[in-house]
């Protein structure tokens, strides 16, 4: 009896381990490409020249667009760094959306220099509904055929004095529906959580869309900093994103249509990051909803776009993982054997002793495992960015340490995310200024 039982459990354990090898398998299989995305970003960078004399382009008539609430503290500097572009200020044009303020959000940009549009609206909430309420208001001023392409921006942003030049140098090209920009962050050194989102948002632009650029496949747009077309804007008749993640709902929509968003290395944004837990939990919470949205809308279109093959096929291919929950089959292999390690304690103690080293063996190199690949990611992002990123060495190296963590603490957000009502909500921020920053 007693080995019948032991054997049992033996074997639980051991079909356990097979659901778990397969789990592991199949992700490492759907994201094997993304090693190579890291492999072509550090060649790439290798490779890079420093560039002579740059060929001159033609200048674009483009309009910054920036939906604000209650930004009256931050949004005067984001518009005087605009003010500051090396770009022909007739060429340039400042809109902001001042959103159901209660503060001088409208009344600080105007003295800065904005145009300003005031709306109120308590029941179509967020920023993707602002954007759309703009592009309407712009349309039925007949301004809209004024501007070949709108640079998008969050209120807290600071942006580079080459950030317009370089966008424009990528537009030129032509082969552009909207392009995307680096990511940088005001406030890398301010505690671990902003060290975990800068980590997070400079991985995106080194070792995702830069590659994604180099093969000549769609990049992801990531909530600020970003050009779109005055066509898109015409096709789409306004901005019709409105999910949680109005951001990624565009790649998809972009990806699933053929339309193409490129990335620009050179125009680089600054951005201020959450440093309350609670705030950058609702936040994430928000973001995690968005996603299962973005899943549940457009996995048919994406997939029928995988099936078109070549680059746009493979565009499709990208951004259908990158929305896909597998963070759930992760979530899913801890679950199960913290289910063992419950139902264990029911068993005998000297079949507990033998079960529980097994299964507390197996958390362990789980987690350690999902740990030190976090830390190859930070490590390899901290080499090549580092003389970016507005932070001493010592912080540095606390926001690498610290970024697994930060990464894990995804867990039950994402869980929370399956089964809580979600809502957009603002976030606060601050003034934040650094010598290495633009302005």
């Amino acid at each position: 009896m007693m080995h019948t039982t032991f054997y049992n459990w033996i074997t639980l354990i051991r079909w356990t381990g097979k659901i778990e090898f397969w789990i592991t398998l199949i992700l490492g299989l759907v994201y094997a490409y993304q090693v190579w995305y890291i492999v072509s970003g550090l060649i790439g960078l290798w490779k890079e020249k420093k560039e002579g004399k740059r060929e001159e382009v033609p200048l674009h008539r483009f309009a910054a667009v920036i939906s604000a609430r209650n930004e009256s503290a931050v949004i005067g500097q984001l518009i005087a760094s605009l003010k500051q572009q090396r770009y022909p200020q007739e060429l340039f044009d400042i809109y902001v959306v001042a959103d159901n303020c209660t503060d001088d959000t409208a009344e600080v940009s105007r003295k800065a220099g904005a145009k300003v549009f005031e709306r109120f609206d308590h029941v179509l909430i967020g920023k993707g509904y602002a954007l759309d309420w703009f592009f309407h208001q712009l349309h039925q001023q007949g301004m809209d055929n004024e501007y070949e392409g709108f640079m998008v921006f969050d209120a807290d942003n600071i942006v580079d004095p080459n950030f317009v030049a370089e966008m424009n140098r990528t537009y030129s090209t032509g082969h552009y529906d909207a392009i995307t920009s680096y990511r940088n962050s005001k406030n890398f050194d301010s505690n671990w959580i902003s060290a975990g989102y800068s980590l997070w948002y400079l991985r995106e632009s080194r070792f995702l869309n830069y590659p994604r650029q180099l093969q000549k496949t769609n990049c992801a747009i990531s909530g600020t900093g970003f050009l779109v077309s005055s066509e898109i804007i015409r096709e789409n008749h306004g901005w019709p994103f409105h999910l949680l993640t109005e951001d990624i709902q565009f790649s998809a929509d972009c990806a699933s249509r053929g339309r193409r968003i490129g990335y620009c290395d050179k125009a680089m944004v600054y951005d201020e990051q959450p440093t309350s837990f609670k705030q950058s939990w609702n936040q994430r919470l928000r973001w995690s909803k968005g996603f299962y949205q973005v899943d549940a809308h457009y996995t048919g279109s994406l997939l029928r776009a995988i099936f078109r093959g070549g680059r746009e096929g493979f565009s499709a291919y990208d951004i259908f993982v990158t929305v896909a929950p597998a963070m759930l089959l992760t979530i899913s292999l801890i679950i199960l054997n913290l289910f063992l390690f419950g139902i264990c304690l029911a068993a005998p103690l000297w079949v507990q002793r033998s079960v529980l080293h097994i299964i507390t063996g197996d958390l362990f190199d789980l987690i350690v495992r999902y740990y030190f690949g976090m830390i190859i990611v930070g490590a390899l992002t901290l080499y090549t960015e580092r003389k970016k990123i507005n932070a001493s060495i010592p912080a540095m190296i606390y926001g690498l340490v610290t970024f697994p963590l930060f990464m894990m603490t995804y867990f039950p957000i994402a869980l929370c995310a399956l089964v809580q009502k979600v809502e957009w909500t603002p976030i606060a921020h601050h003034a934040v200024k650094s010598s290495r920053m633009p302005v």
